[in-house]
């Protein structure tokens, strides 16, 4: 398949069959795909039998009302989803990968906050630089600053200045090339009924494929992804939402003259 700009048509060569052989092909194909859903299943037991990591420091991020703590952003909940969003001191906008998860993510929060689950954003940027790109967003998460504290550089998603002078750090549990000062990822706590915080998970690079739901939906295109590079080169197509030619169209209603 020939990748392009998602603006230009890409024509496909592909075999037309009739009915009868078209649902043998599916059948094969669905029998694959049951056996994805339960080896996710496994993988998602296997996740939450992980030993998990009691979190010692006493983290001190910058919000709108000024110092929280980490216990503070769980917001009565027991459990939290951390956003590691690339976002550095100085940036004017935030990565347009993170942006693009946090859409995927932003309108099924309401769904997370009533299971027990906070979400928050967090990023090395000060707090005051953080505002004007989250209202120029209009996200509604929660989104704090991790400037003051050691919190990104524990958690393996920006190079401390050492590692940028030596051109080597931890991410996604390897040691790498510094390609970035900041890096995406996503962290998982619990909070116990004594208050104790606990690590129990993580991932990177594209383990946190798993919530960009646009991406489920290109999968069951004929053209899939259309991106360079096989898949996951995002940058090849995705824009801050507020910069594509084409715009969401205005909702209506039978009420409306």
């Amino acid at each position: 398949m020939k990748a392009s700009n998602t603006d230009q048509a890409v024509e496909l060569e592909h075999p037309v069959v009739a009915e009868a052989e078209w649902i043998r092909a599916r059948k094969e194909l669905l029998r694959k795909e049951k056996e994805l859903t339960h080896l996710r299943d496994e993988i998602s037991r296997l996740r939450r039998e992980l030993p998990w990591q009691k979190v010692e420091k006493n983290y001190i991020f910058e919000g709108p009302d000024g110092p929280v703590s980490l216990s503070d952003l769980f917001e009565e909940k027991s459990q939290l989803i951390v956003q590691h969003f690339m976002l550095g001191p100085g940036w004017k906008e935030g990565c347009v990968g993170c942006s693009f998860m946090a859409d995927n993510v932003d309108s099924g929060l309401v769904h997370l906050v009533n299971h027990d689950v906070a979400y928050v954003a967090i990023s090395r940027a000060p707090y005051n630089e953080i505002v004007p790109f989250k209202e120029r967003m209009g996200w509604s998460f929660r989104w704090v600053s991790s400037n003051g504290n050691d919190f990104n550089f524990d958690y393996h998603v920006s190079a401390t200045e050492e590692e940028i002078a030596n051109n080597n750090m931890t991410y996604n549990y390897e040691r790498v090339p510094v390609s970035e000062k900041e890096l995406p990822g996503m962290s998982v706590f619990y909070k116990d009924e004594n208050g104790d915080i606990y690590h129990t998970y993580s991932t990177y690079a594209r383990g946190a494929e798993t919530v960009l739901n646009t991406y489920n939906l290109l999968d069951i295109t004929p053209k899939g992804r259309n991106e360079r590079d096989g898949e996951g080169n995002l940058t090849d197509w995705v824009k801050h939402h507020d910069k594509y030619q084409n715009k969401m169209p205005e909702a209506h209603s039978c009420c409306s003259h």
